[in-house]
């Protein structure tokens, strides 16, 4: 499938990099051209006394954020992935999807959306109302962000260039496809 027909794009990253910057640099630059971005960015604090830091979700427009990492102590082990804060975060997404955005950033299709869970609803809604996605997915999730997929998915290099692009093709042939409806 070529990046010009593909709704759903993910930065593909290995485990020590990230892809939030990236994300977060290519919805400014969206938005300064006047592009409508809803979405999420991730951020992530470190914490004394805690055996991984803070991890947030944030609002692209308004900086509301969410805290989806649950604070379990200095010796975890184990997931730290909070369901009810993400189930929060989910259903804010799917009202953002009211306003009918050009384009929805995800910050991660992960171990929750892998599960089936997490902000799975809100990319299969984008999808089905034919709103371009672009998420980020670590190495250790991307079979199951194939199947998820299906064929129907880009994969990005995280450069700023090619994930501009590949956006503004995307909503282009997004507006194309809305106004032939």
């Amino acid at each position: 499938m070529t990046q010009s027909f593909a709704q759903l794009a993910a930065i593909e990253f290995a485990q020590d990099e990230a892809a939030d910057t990236l994300l977060e640099d290519v919805a400014r630059q969206l938005q300064k051209r006047g592009i409508k971005v809803v979405g999420l960015i991730q951020r992530a604090q470190s914490e004394e006394g805690q055996c991984c830091g803070a991890v947030f979700v944030e609002d692209i427009v308004s900086a509301k954020s969410w805290q989806i990492m649950q604070p379990l102590g200095q010796h975890a082990r184990g997931c730290r992935l909070n369901p009810q804060e993400l189930a929060s975060v989910s259903v804010w997404a799917l009202n953002e999807l009211q306003r009918k955005p050009d384009i929805l950033f995800l910050n991660r299709f992960g171990k929750g959306e892998a599960d089936g869970g997490g902000l799975r609803s809100v990319f299969e809604a984008a999808s089905l109302d034919g709103i371009p996605v672009l998420t980020s997915v670590k190495e250790a999730y991307v079979p199951a962000w194939d199947d998820f997929a299906a064929g129907l998915a880009v994969s990005l290099p995280p450069e700023l260039p090619e994930v501009l692009s590949w956006c503004i093709t995307a909503i282009e042939e997004a507006r194309l496809k809305t106004s032939a409806a």
